[in-house]
């Protein structure tokens, strides 16, 4: 019982390495968002991911982390798709619904607009935002300011969406939230995300995906909870890379 803890314990500090480029968005005078860029040839389009917790990744330059978020279990899957796929990081906690949810605060919000405004020059591909848990408030915070930075996306993806979330309705983007349908934290229920596509404006793209299936370990609000699609990432990443697709 010993050696297997410690095993686990092992297994849960080794580092882990998406194969993509790391870059430095420049924010002003102080520390640069880091972003790890994971490019295919002849891409549709590039998502931006925004992961939930206290939204930091440590990324290395090396485009390694220690963190086993959601996002970063799925990061190569987006390939199959045709579709770019950046991993986003920030230089301070977001915090959470327990501790306060600091993602509203305009630094936040100016760099998630530096992040769209350099892969949007950098590739000239629609931008996509996608957040999960924590990181829906990113999302929908940001497509809520309805200023210049948030209309150069093209689409807003929220997957395990906070309960705190309210999407404007002059918000016009398509948009598609998807949903654990065993999520059991208390903070982002699956009704969350069912709210946000039921109360959008019948004139608007707006798509409502139920998950089943997978497993759940430890806390019921982590990333390998049903909360966070553990062992259902690749149903999670098709379903989200289809409504991109269907998206012209």
């Amino acid at each position: 019982m010993a050696a297997r803890f410690l095993l686990a314990l092992c297994l849960c500090q080794v580092a882990f390495t998406v194969q993509g480029q790391v870059f430095d968005v420049p924010h002003q005078q102080d520390s640069p968002t880091r972003t790890l860029f994971v490019g295919v040839q002849n891409p549709k389009a590039l998502v931006l991911l925004f992961p939930g917790g206290g939204g930091l990744l440590h990324l290395k330059d090396d485009g390694s982390t220690r963190n086993r978020h959601t996002f970063v279990r799925s990061t190569d899957q987006w390939a199959q798709y045709q579709i770019d796929a950046v991993l986003v990081d920030t230089p301070y906690d977001l915090g959470d619904l327990r501790r306060g949810d600091r993602r509203n605060k305009e630094d936040h919000l100016k760099r998630v607009g530096e992040v769209v405004d350099f892969y949007k020059l950098k590739t000239g591909l629609p931008i996509w935002i996608f957040g999960h848990s924590m990181g829906t408030s990113t999302a929908i915070y940001f497509v809520n300011q309805l200023n210049e930075d948030s209309k150069k996306l093209t689409g807003i993806i929220i997957a395990g969406t906070v309960r705190t979330a309210s999407l404007n309705d002059k918000v016009s983007l398509p948009v598609e939230a998807i949903h654990h349908q065993q999520d059991q934290c208390s903070g982002t229920p699956p009704s969350a995300s069912k709210d946000i596509i039921s109360g959008r404006p019948k004139n608007y793209i707006s798509q409502l995906e139920i998950v089943e299936g997978g497993i759940t370990e430890g806390n019921v609000c982590d990333s390998f909870g049903y909360h966070g699609f553990n062992q259902t990432e690749p149903e999670l990443i098709k379903r989200a890379a289809q409504f991109i697709l269907n998206q012209k």
